[in-house]
């Protein structure tokens, strides 16, 4: 290793960037230097020559004595805490806490004695304050009074945040089943071409009475683009604060009867017209937008007056964070979706003369925008609402995505917040053995922190206000996150580590004051003790039969689940059960070629995998014949999960059908039709909601 590269790599290491990984064959494998490089260029280190990556290496050292106040600060509930303050050597302290009601609670200083640190010339000295273990749960603000002039660092973000999440009492009190769908899937006779709110509501009423579930988890519902074309993932949206308002049921808008006549017939009209599309063998985002779009203009021009109030209110809730996102979607309107690469250099930044002058122009589409977003949002309350009315003790489970899309909404509005020229992925693993990119942004551990975890909270929070529990997409990511520099294949990434106790003690927090619980999607390539933090801090994990094999090599005893974790069968980036006793997910590897050893060797391993377990239900005696018909082992599979001791218990919609095709595939774009097959029958043909409840 010469000089250069040992600099590069122990910058990396300061950085919380991970030198070395292990792959999932169980090889070691060394981070190439120009991935390190990348990645700490997107960190904002210059590093083209070796007097600038030392210098990066000694601001790393030296970075907590070069401000007052370290940028964040997290408390768990009753622990004390020592906090320590850096200040110009021989300078006076002192900190003060107000808490997040307007109260003070002045700290008291401890005995430190260690010597001056010299920072770029000048010695700085650190001194210590207890901070108290009875502060409340909640944001709270530090800061820092001294003789010297004031600084940056003297004022500060400290969170207090709980031990762990407590169960909800539904789930305390014995182990429960919900369903797990994807919601554009669920189609009823009156849709708009795809399932919405109003299809939740449903579905969850008739689940709830005739089948006593108490949970469906959908896919994320975050905002799409506004125009075409709609990015179909839910997984890449361009906005994880705000809705995406393909989800408003149209005959569920408030204040439709209002409607002139006229208006109202050309309303109905659009409404008939989405629902045609229902006929369709594929999901069409676009054409249902289109005409939903069309009809919400409407509705819009004749009721927003009647619905101002209701508007403000969210508007006051959510802030300028309201404005920029409706801003965005009037820019991409006129622009294009891709902000980067399509529109003019002076609206790339949200703050600039010309976004005001944007804004000035266009108030009306901008408070289009607001107005639909508020209407979607109360269609999501009302939906819950209707849930926990049916008897749900939890009723939706949101799912958060792991990213955004690079040149969507958030990412035009958070800034540096996120890294740039970085995309976030996985290392290659035995289902997607090239690897993945994600084409995501990830967030920059040190920007989050220097932002008081702002972006993080008001995310969260959002995301959590109308639901009875949160699925955290590849909650690792709250860990280290795989990234991927552009221009890299998936596997010459590199991990980067996150400050994991800031970002789980929020989340805990912001969970515990929605009354909502957590489930974190924990597969894959896991650190042991990741899973341990996450079962200390009440985080629920996800264990999905397939993936769950004892040291035997046979599947898992049913006994030996986790208690604390939600058990499926299956999950959407597997085909569902049907598909997957039937190998599809092998014939769409071969046919895309994503496989990295022959067809004939993957098909014999799931041979043996899906033997495996059909042996393991016969010998339970859920199943009377190893070679019994595929549905006879799908319902077995769910009898399987059902003797668990894991106090969630997900049963997939597509199971319930007998649906055999995969919802996603993932490493792959436009090759499959990924997010865009509706709910289908064994012979693969579309099945509306209506012949599910009423059958």
């Amino acid at each position: 290793m010469t000089d250069a590269t040992s600099l590069i790599v122990h910058l990396a290491a300061a950085r919380g960037v991970d030198t070395q990984w292990w792959d999932w064959r169980g090889e070691h494998r060394d981070v190439p230097e120009d991935t390190l490089r990348a990645v700490l260029e997107a960190m904002g280190e210059d590093v083209g020559s070796e007097a600038e990556v030392a210098a990066g290496l000694e601001r790393a050292r030296t970075a907590p004595w070069r401000r007052t106040l370290p940028p964040t600060v997290v408390q768990r509930e009753g622990d004390p805490l020592r906090l320590l303050v850096h200040v110009p050597h021989g300078s006076e302290v002192a900190v003060h806490v107000v808490l997040e009601g307007g109260a003070r609670r002045d700290l008291d200083q401890l005995e430190h004695v260690v010597e001056p640190v010299d920072v770029d010339g000048a010695l700085v000295g650190e001194a210590a304050f207890a901070v108290p273990a009875d502060l409340p749960l909640g944001w709270h603000e530090l800061v820092a009074r001294t003789d010297a002039s004031p600084d940056p660092g003297s004022r500060a973000v400290l969170v207090t945040v709980p031990q762990r999440l407590e169960l909800p009492p539904v789930l305390a009190e014995e182990p429960r089943t919900g369903l797990m769908t994807q919601l554009y899937q669920v189609r009823g006779s009156g849709s708009q071409g795809i399932g919405d709110l109003g299809d939740l509501a449903t579905l969850g009423e008739w689940a709830a009475r005739a089948h006593d579930a108490h949970f469906v988890l959908v896919n994320p519902l975050h905002a799409a683009e506004p125009v075409a074309p709609m990015e179909p993932s839910p997984y890449l949206p361009t906005s994880r604060r705000f809705l995406n308002p393909v989800y408003t049921d149209l005959r569920q808008v408030p204040g439709l009867d209002a409607l002139p006549t006229t208006a109202r017939t050309e309303y109905d009209a659009l409404v008939a017209e989405a629902a045609a599309l229902n006929a369709a063998d594929t999901i069409d985002r676009d054409a249902a937008w289109a005409l939903k779009q069309a009809a919400l203009r409407i509705a819009y021009r004749y009721l927003a007056e009647d619905h101002a109030s209701g508007v403000a209110a969210l508007h006051a809730s959510e802030g300028q964070a309201l404005v920029d996102f409706a801003t965005w979607c009037s820019l991409a309107t006129e622009h294009g979706t891709l902000w980067e690469t399509q529109w003019p250099q002076e609206l790339h930044d949200p703050a600039s003369d010309a976004v005001a002058a944007h804004r000035d122009a266009h108030r009306a589409e901008i408070s289009f925008h607001v107005w639909l977003q508020w209407v979607v949002r109360g269609q999501l309350t009302a939906a819950q609402a209707r849930l926990r009315a049916a008897g749900m003790g939890i009723g939706m489970v949101a799912d958060l995505a792991v990213g955004i899309h690079p040149e969507g909404a958030d990412a035009w509005a958070l800034g540096d917040a996120l890294a740039r020229g970085i995309d976030v992925g996985a290392p290659p693993d035995q289902f997607n053995q090239l690897g993945q990119n994600w084409s995501q942004p990830p967030w920059r551990p040190d920007r989050l922190a220097e932002l008081g975890y702002a972006p993080f909270r008001h995310m969260l929070h959002a995301v959590l206000a109308d639901a009875g529990g949160l699925r955290i997409d590849h909650i690792i990511g709250l860990f280290r996150l795989w990234w991927v520099p552009e221009g890299h294949a998936p596997g010459e990434g590199a991990y980067v580590r996150y400050d994991h106790e800031a970002l789980v003690g929020i989340l805990a927090l912001e969970a515990h004051r929605a009354g909502c619980l957590v489930v974190g999607e924990d597969l894959g390539v896991v650190e042991p003790w990741v899973r341990e933090h996450l079962l200390e801090r009440g985080v629920l994990g996800t264990s999905v039969a397939w993936f769950e094999w004892g040291e035997d090599g046979r599947p898992l005893p049913p006994e030996d689940y986790r208690e604390l974790c939600l058990a499926t069968v299956t999950t959407h980036d597997l085909p569902p059960s049907a598909g997957y006793l039937a190998l599809e997910h092998v014939a769409i590897r071969e046919r895309l070629g994503l496989l990295t050893r022959p067809v004939e060797e993957e098909r014999a391993a799931e041979e043996g995998s899906v033997r495996a377990v059909r042996e393991a239900l016969r010998e339970r005696g859920l199943l009377e014949d190893v070679d019994a018909p595929v549905a006879a082992v799908v319902a077995a599979l769910h009898a399987w999960i059902g003797q668990t001791p894991s106090r969630m218990r997900g049963v997939a919609l597509t199971d319930l059908v007998g649906d055999v095709r995969a919802i996603n595939q993932p490493g792959t774009d436009e090759e499959y039709p990924n997010w865009r097959l509706p709910l289908a029958g064994p012979d693969r043909r579309p099945v509306l909601l209506d012949d599910l409840v009423e059958g």
